[in-house]
């Protein structure tokens, strides 16, 4: 049971050393700018894999309960699905059901662990399989591995890794269960924390802030929904930079102090942050410094927080 791009990974590394007897997605969906009806990435997946594919309405409802108990699982094993399985769904499976989520359980239970590590500026996070109960994240767990963040690395490249690093993963899990040897190590559910998911506001940059909470703001909303900022009235999205370590501070949030070879140097409070690559509006990713002579940015322009994102 998978739905995005992340289920992927685990899709091929479950059908290598699984018998899978079906892949059930959600519906097809509108994608793109004109909302063309397209497939998820886990049918397409499942498709070229000669898989059977369900695609039901609800899941939890009795059109697919019946069909889904009539195939008679050992185990369900679900990655970032996009619903929450009712208990009657998960009395199905003979063993039970097994979960593959982004970060080192019980931090970052949730809808997005991949943003909310990169926001709290960590250096490490991880897979973790984990049985599925009642709760969100909040099963026995099974087995967990670390895996460092990288200072390069997004939402995006960091989910992508993550997807790789967490596959086989789950694929032993599921041997081991059906073996009767997967572990049931009891979460503290006090413990740990929750990984909200994001909305469009969470993208506007806020240059009021700690030079490294913005850059860990700016990866964590890379690639959606964008580190939206303006600057002379003009919206401009950051997909890339650094923070920038040799200058005193005392600059006006926002402000342009420095343009170079590498990128456009804007202050915060404190510190600043250098832009390596930037999507102005109605335009296709550039870098930042080739963005600043076309555009005559100069030293003490000022950037702004989006008006729309921040409504």
């Amino acid at each position: 049971m998978g739905t995005p791009e992340f289920a992927v990974p685990a899709l091929r590394a479950v059908a290598k050393a699984c018998d899978v007897v079906a892949v059930v997605t959600r519906p097809d969906r509108g994608r793109g700018r004109g909302l063309e009806r397209g497939e998820s990435a886990v049918a397409e997946a499942a498709h070229a894999l000669a898989l059977r594919v369900v695609k039901p309405e609800r899941v939890n409802g009795e059109e697919a309960l019946g069909p889904l108990a009539e195939l008679a699982p050992d185990l369900f094993a679900v990655v970032a699905f996009g619903a929450i399985l009712a208990p009657a769904l998960l009395e199905v499976p003979r063993l039970g059901s097994i979960n593959l989520h982004g970060s080192l359980l019980p931090d970052y239970r949730g809808a997005a662990p991949v943003q909310r590590a990169l926001m709290d500026g960590r250096c490490g996070t991880g897979a973790t399989t984990l049985w599925m109960d009642e709760g969100v994240d909040t099963g026995d767990l099974i087995l967990q591995r670390w895996m460092a963040i990288e200072p390069a690395d997004n939402a995006g490249t960091l989910a992508a890794r993550l997807a790789e690093f967490g596959a086989p993963l789950l694929a032993e899990s599921l041997t081991l269960a059906h073996a009767g040897h997967a572990p049931r190590l009891p979460q503290d559910r006090a413990a740990g924390s929750y990984a909200k998911k994001l909305a469009k506001h969470d993208g506007a940059v806020d240059w009021g802030r700690d030079a490294d909470q913005v850059w860990h703001a700016q990866r964590a909303v890379t690639p959606w929904p964008g580190a939206a900022t303006e600057l002379r009235g003009r919206r401009v999205v950051v997909t890339a930079a650094r923070p920038y370590h040799r200058l005193a501070t005392g600059h006006e949030p926002g402000a342009v102090i420095g343009i170079g070879a590498a990128g456009v140097v804007v202050a915060c409070a404190p510190g600043a942050l250098e832009l390596l690559k930037v999507k102005p509006e109605g335009r296709a990713e550039m870098a930042a410094a080739a963005w600043a002579r076309g555009a005559r940015i100069e030293v003490g322009d000022r950037f702004t927080r989006e008006k729309e994102a921040h409504a």
